[in-house]
C-alpha cells in the first residue's frame, strides 16, 4: 500500500479525462475554464499512458475496471487519441469517446470503430439546426454533427445523444428523444446546466428555475417510463427522487440491465450526484476533481498515484458521506439516493456540502 493511503471500499466506475482543452467550437454552456492558449500543457502521450496505467491499478484493486471517458475540449483534436484508446484496451479498460460530432467523417468513424471504443457520445443541444447552432455558436454544426452520427451508425458504432438542458431548448426535449431513436442511438443522456466556465454567463439568462427543473424531470421520467431507449440525467440528482415519486423505480427493477450503459449501476439502480462517489474527473494538466463541474482540486496524477487520491482525499471522503450534507439536503429522506448537485451548491455558496440550490422539493423533515 502506498504511503498515506487510507482504506476505502469505494468503487470507481467512470473516470472522465479532459484529454485536451482544444476545441473547434465555442459552446455557450461549455465547462472549460482554461483557454486554448493553455493547450500546450495538455498531458503528453507518455503522461496520458501513465494516467491509464494508474487507472488500471485502481481497477485491479476492485471487482471491475473503470470506464475511461475521453472528453475535452474536443478529443478528436488530439492526434494520439486512437493510440490512447488502444493503450487502454490493452489494459482491459474500455474507453468511451465524448465528441461534438462535427469532426466525424467516414474515415474518422472507421478509426473509431477500429479502435474498439465502447461507445461514442455526440452532443445535440436541440432537435433543429436553429436551436443547436445557437448554443454551439457555429452555423452548420447541427448538420455536421448529424452527418457524423450517420457515419457512426453506418459502421455499427454504438452512440448516444447528449443534450444540455436550458430554457432555450427545453421545449424540444421530446423532439430530441424522437430524433435520437430515429438516428439509431442507444441512449439519451440529459445534462442539467451547471454554472461554471462559459456556462456562468449563460446561466444568468438561460438556466431553468428550480420549479422548471422539477417540471422537466417529471417529463423526462415519463419519457423514460416508455422503456424504448436508455435515458440518464446527469447533474440533476433529484431525478432519482422524481423517479421514485413517479413509481418508475419499480419498472427499472423489472427490466434489469436491458438498457444499461457502460459503467452504470446494476439492475437499474443509481445514485444522484456521483461526484467523488463513483466518478472522478482528470483535467488536461492532470489535476483531479470530484467531477468536471466542481473545482475542488483533490490532487494531481503527475504528483501522486490516482489510487492514493481516490482512496485518501479528505474532500472525496466528505462528499461520500450523505449524513454530512447541510441545509434541507441534510434532513431530506432522499439524501442517500440524491444528495443534491455538489457543484451547484459550491457555485452558489462556496460550500460543496450546502443544500442543492436548484431543487424545488421541500422535505417534510425541513418543516418540523
Amino acid at each position: 500500500m502506498s504511503m498515506g493511503r487510507k482504506h476505502s471500499t469505494q468503487l470507481l466506475r467512470l473516470l472522465f479525462w479532459e484529454s485536451t482543452i482544444r476545441c473547434n467550437l465555442s459552446c455557450a454552456h461549455c465547462r472549460r475554464i482554461d483557454d486554448e492558449d493553455t493547450a500546450c500543457h495538455d498531458l503528453t502521450t507518455e503522461q496520458a499512458r501513465g494516467m491509464i496505467e494508474q487507472l488500471a491499478e485502481v481497477g485491479r484493486a476492485q471487482p471491475f475496471m473503470p470506464i475511461l471517458v475521453l472528453s475535452g475540449g474536443e478529443p478528436l483534436c488530439r492526434e494520439d487519441i486512437f493510440d490512447l484508446i488502444d493503450w487502454a484496451r490493452g489494459r482491459d479498460i474500455r474507453a468511451a469517446l465524448a465528441t461534438n460530432g462535427t469532426l466525424v467523417d467516414a474515415a474518422t468513424a472507421r478509426r473509431i470503430k477500429d479502435s474498439g471504443a465502447a461507445r461514442v457520445s455526440v452532443s445535440l443541444d436541440g432537435a433543429t439546426a436553429e436551436v443547436h447552432d445557437r448554443l454551439r455558436k457555429l452555423d452548420g454544426s447541427f448538420c455536421q454533427a448529424v452527418a457524423g452520427i450517420g457515419c457512426l451508425a453506418e459502421l455499427g458504432v454504438p452512440f448516444q445523444i447528449n443534450i444540455t438542458l436550458t430554457k432555450h431548448n427545453a421545449h424540444q426535449i421530446e423532439d430530441v428523444y424522437e430524433l435520437a431513436k430515429g438516428l439509431g442511438a442507444v441512449a439519451v443522456h440529459i445534462f442539467m446546466l451547471v454554472p461554471v466556465g462559459c456556462g456562468q454567463v449563460l446561466a444568468e439568462t438561460d438556466m431553468l428555475s428550480p420549479e422548471q427543473y422539477e417540471e422537466m424531470l417529471v417529463h423526462i421520467c415519463r419519457l423514460d417510463a416508455r422503456g424504448e431507449i436508455e435515458m440518464k440525467v446527469t447533474c440533476g440528482p433529484h431525478y432519482e427522487r422524481v423517479v421514485r415519486q413517479q413509481g418508475l423505480h419499480r419498472s427499472r427493477r423489472a427490466s434489469g440491465n436491458r438498457h444499461s450503459a457502460p459503467g452504470s449501476h446494476p439492475h437499474g439502480t443509481s445514485r444522484g450526484c456521483l461526484a467523488g462517489l463513483g466518478v472522478v474527473f482528470v483535467g488536461h494538466q492532470g489535476d483531479v476533481f470530484p467531477c468536471g463541474y466542481l473545482p475542488v482540486k483533490c490532487g494531481n496524477i503527475l504528483e501522486q498515484p490516482l489510487i492514493d487520491i481516490w482512496q485518501g482525499s479528505p474532500d472525496l471522503a466528505r462528499m461520500r458521506d450523505s449524513d454530512k450534507l447541510e441545509g434541507k439536503c441534510g434532513v431530506c429522506g432522499y439524501r442517500a439516493i440524491c444528495s443534491g448537485c455538489r457543484a451547484r451548491a459550491f457555485g452558489a455558496t462556496g460550500n460543496y456540502m450546502a443544500e442543492e440550490p436548484f431543487c424545488a422539493y421541500v422535505p417534510p423533515e425541513a418543516l418540523r
